[in-house]
């Protein structure tokens, strides 16, 4: 059976804060019976944005990513949930019961992403729905998707296989899988929040006078093993990226037509922007 699914690209995201809005226009203060009670005007994010710093300068990159409830296979809300108060709809759709969840405090601390939120005048848990209503109403995108201007958000409806076969070819990933819960939210471009790079610049010197040295190739060692390698870009820059933080010692090499070839090496703990290197195109 299809159910439901949501791609978000890090990569399109500029933290417009669209979606954010899109999503307190559409609930707050809003009741939708047998789908979810009006959001808070102040306290809750049920669709927010977290935003990630790497490196240091004059090679700093900031990533943005939008974060809601993963509507997971294995939902532990669902799991700890009692009398129905949660459940998944046969569509995939994970649902907090208006009526059922009334006063059941502990829903939401069963979330291990901390997507429930807990709405105090209401005594009620609540989180994003998918906007369940919307659909069942024949709509064919998400208010956020609708709403954001660079395309980062796609639902789409899949049977679980098909889902697979999109994931790995799309290279897309879930947050935490290690917890085993399975969500249905996946995310295109994760590195760029969760992973570490390496990078520096290249610079030729003639005459007193430095320029950027473009189109070296760079090469990146582990182990006495070539993990990666990069060609610097008009302004001599190179970056090797998706490496874990902490990850032990690496050397760096590349090859100078006066010097031959030259390395260094350095360990590795988090983004690190490691400097100016001197390259001489004429031997």
């Amino acid at each position: 059976m299809e159910q439901w699914n949501l791609i978000i690209d890090v990569a399109k995201c500029h933290n417009c804060n669209n979606c954010f809005l899109a999503c307190k226009d559409e609930y707050v203060g809003n009741n939708f019976p047998g789908y979810s009670a009006p959001q808070p005007l102040h306290g809750h994010k049920w669709l927010f944005i977290e935003s990630c710093e790497r490196g240091q300068m004059p090679m700093v990159e900031v990533a943005f990513r939008p974060t809601t409830c993963n509507h997971c296979r294995q939902a532990p809300c669902v799991e700890q949930a009692t009398g129905g108060s949660v459940y998944q709809r046969e569509d995939g759709i994970v649902m907090i019961d208006p009526d059922k969840a009334r006063g059941k405090k502990e829903i939401a601390s069963s979330c291990p992403y901390d997507a429930i939120w807990w709405n105090e005048q209401e005594q009620l848990a609540q989180k994003w729905n998918f906007d369940a209503h919307l659909l069942d109403q024949g709509h064919s995108q998400l208010r956020a998707e609708q709403a954001c201007p660079t395309g980062v958000f796609r639902s789409l409806k899949a049977e679980d296989h098909e889902m697979e076969r999109i994931a790995e070819e799309q290279e897309l990933q879930v947050l935490r899988p290690e917890l085993g819960t399975r969500p249905r939210v996946y995310y295109k471009n994760l590195d760029w929040f969760t992973k570490h790079y390496i990078g520096g610049t290249l610079v030729s010197e003639a005459n007193g006078t430095a320029v950027a040295a473009s189109g070296v190739t760079v090469r990146l060692e582990k182990d006495g093993v070539q993990i990666q390698s990069a060609q610097t870009d008009q302004f001599g820059d190179f970056k090797f990226d998706g490496l874990e933080d902490h990850s032990g010692r690496y050397t760096l090499q590349y090859d100078s037509p006066r010097q031959g070839r030259c390395e260094t090496s350095f360990e590795f703990n988090e983004s690190v922007y490691l400097g100016i290197f001197s390259w001489s195109d004429s031997p």
